[in-house]
Formats: C-alpha cells, sequence, structure tokens
C-alpha cells in the first residue's frame, strides 16, 4: 500500500486521531512503515517506529503462537483435557459431556463465558490480581467464579477468561511466568524489540478518547497478559505475521511446522470464522485472517492474505468509539483492499 493512497492527516483530524502508526507487508516481508500524530495531546511528542501502543486483545493472537510453538515442542497438546495439566487450579467440574482443552480456549468454543463487567483495566488501588484470584471470582476484576456454561464447542462465545486459563497453563507447565515464556519463544527468536508487558519501561503512547482527552493514568494496562495485555508497534506485529506466512511455507524461525501453522487458520468447532487465536474471512484475495484490539484510548487491527504473502497492521492512540472498521482504521483497510486488487 502505497503511504500517498490515502491522506492520512486530514482523516486523522476528520476522526480526532491522535496518533498512528501502521506496518504493510508485501511478499512476505516488510515493504512500508507509516507513523503519523502524537503520542500525548498536548505535547511535540511524535509517533515514531518504536513507540509502543497497546494491542488490547491482538495479544491473543500472539499467545495462540505461543501455544503452537510449545504444543510443537511437545510442551503442550491442544486437545488434551486442561485439567490434566492444570495444577495452581481446575476447570470447575460439570455435567457437560466433554472435556476444555486448548483448542476449545483459543477458539473461545470452550462453554466459558465472561462474567458481565469483568475483565477492564488495572485499578491501583486493587493491584495486579494473580490468575487464579481472578478465576476463582476473587479479584475486582471478575467478581464471580469462571465455569463452564456449556458444553464445550456447542457455541461461540468470546472470552478473556479463556485465555487467562490458557497463560495459567502455561505458567503451571513451565513454571515459568507468562512474560519470560513469550519472551523466550516469541520475542527473542523473532527479535520483536519493542515489544513488553510493561509499557513504562518503554517508548509508550498515551490512550486518548474520541474528544482528544487523555485516559486517566495515560498507559492503560490490563492486568490478564496473554488476553489483552500486550504493548507493541506495528512492525513487531508484522514481524509475526511474516512469521506465520513463513510457517506455512515450511521456513519458520520457531521451527513451527507447515501443519500447525495452516492448523492456526483452519475455521474451529463448525465456525466458518475462527480459527486458533484468529479470525477468518473468505474473499477475492483468499482467505483473510484478522485480529481485532479495542481497550481504553486504543484501537488496533491485523489483516493477512498469506496466499498472497500480505497484511496490514494499523495502531492508534485513540478510541472512537465505534467499530474498527467505521473508523479510520477502517478507511486505511479499504483503501489497501481496493489497493490490492489494481
Amino acid at each position: 500500500m502505497k503511504p500517498q493512497m490515502i491522506n492520512m492527516q486530514k482523516r486523522m483530524k476528520e476522526y480526532g486521531v491522535t496518533g498512528l502508526s501502521m506496518a504493510v507487508i508485501e511478499g512476505g516481508s516488510i515493504s512500508s512503515t507509516v507513523c503519523c500524530g502524537i503520542l500525548e495531546a498536548g505535547t511535540d511528542i511524535r509517533v515514531e517506529s518504536d513507540s509502543i501502543f497497546s494491542a488490547c486483545s491482538i495479544s491473543k493472537f500472539l499467545t495462540s503462537m505461543l501455544v503452537m510453538t510449545l504444543t510443537e515442542q511437545g510442551i503442550l497438546d491442544l486437545d488434551e483435557d486442561v485439567n490434566n495439566v492444570l495444577t495452581s487450579w481446575k476447570v470447575p467440574l460439570h455435567e457437560y459431556n466433554g472435556n476444555v482443552t486448548l483448542r476449545h480456549l483459543l477458539s473461545h468454543q470452550s462453554g466459558i463465558v465472561d462474567p458481565e463487567g469483568s475483565f477492564n483495566e488495572l485499578n491501583s488501588k486493587f493491584g495486579t490480581p494473580t490468575m487464579v484470584n481472578l478465576l476463582e471470582g476473587k479479584s475486582p476484576y471478575c467478581k464471580v467464579p469462571i465455569e463452564v456454561k456449556y458444553a464445550p464447542e456447542r457455541d461461540f462465545h468470546y472470552s478473556d477468561a479463556g485465555f487467562c486459563i490458557i497463560q495459567l497453563l502455561i505458567e503451571d507447565v513451565t513454571g515459568n511466568p507468562f512474560y519470560e515464556v513469550m519472551s523466550e519463544h516469541l520475542f527473542h527468536p523473532l527479535h520483536m524489540k519493542n515489544s513488553t508487558f510493561d509499557p513504562s519501561s518503554q517508548n509508550a503512547s498515551c490512550g486518548h478518547m474520541s474528544d482528544g482527552e487523555v485516559v486517566e493514568g495515560k498507559y492503560p494496562i490490563y492486568p490478564y497478559p496473554a488476553a489483552s495485555g500486550l504493548w507493541t508497534t506495528p512492525t513487531d506485529l508484522a514481524l509475526v505475521v511474516v512469521e506465520l506466512m513463513h510457517a506455512l511455507k515450511g521456513e519458520s524461525k520457531l521451527r513451527l511446522s507447515s501443519s500447525k501453522a495452516a492448523e492456526m487458520i483452519h475455521s474451529q468447532g463448525g465456525k466458518e470464522w475462527t480459527g486458533l487465536g484468529v479470525f477468518l474471512d473468505q474473499n477475492d484475495k483468499g482467505i483473510e485472517i484478522s485480529s481485532l484490539g479495542w481497550g481504553v484510548g486504543f484501537q488496533c487491527m491485523v489483516v493477512a492474505y498469506p496466499q498472497l504473502e500480505s497484511a496490514l497492521v494499523i495502531m492508534t492512540n485513540t478510541d472512537l468509539g465505534v467499530h474498527q472498521l467505521k473508523g479510520i482504521i477502517g478507511d486505511v483497510y479499504k483503501a489497501y483492499y481496493f489497493y490490492m486488487s489494481d
């Protein structure tokens, strides 16, 4: 996608977007980056290529890549009952047939439903909850114990709690904190130098509301790293997308087999539009993979076409209050889509 295809500064002003950063993949490699705007309203600190944004739920995409990598190494099993390997907490027994597996959790088909009003941003008054306290309903961030509400694979229900269970399972199996496992198996091998779960140590953007005001606390943190805690750049996210594309061709830096990579973007549980940690669509470009992030003060999107080895990653530091595709991210996505049609 050519930067001149869309007047980014004009669109940002129209929508009230404070800062934006994006990366474009063509031919299986990063072809261009675009940075516009500022990191904090009222300052002159400009968005640069190493400025990090809250990825929000795009964290789930990376968690899924981590799970597939650990599965490839025989550390995890996609189809094993998670209660066989969880040691610090167990999914409460239920009357439904079938066990909860990583496959169910990654595809949001485990039968777990997030309690209403749960999984908000970190509140300094309450501090960071342990995953066990959170899953037991003993935390202000989730006041109801997590349990299976319907038979696994019966239906889709988007769940942050499911990814909290994945995080706990990874920590139980490896004996290490989630962020260390992610750093060892993804960040370091893929040279993701600007990815973290602690924005205080990096060149971080503040979050903004649609009126341009900086959000309270400036840097909203979600104390659920696997579900929504990642801070990163479009370039680093693009490295993960490139890795997935290369893995599909048997050229993975993570030694992820083409079969495991293909499984990640294969429809799960009879739901054509959900893979493992990503969402799927079919159009005239072939299969379209997407992952969206939307949180306090931030919106972002990854969209990729593995058969074309093309992708777009766009991150903004403004919550416009509408779905990504109805704001500036949607404008950029449409311009990119039609550019590929030329």
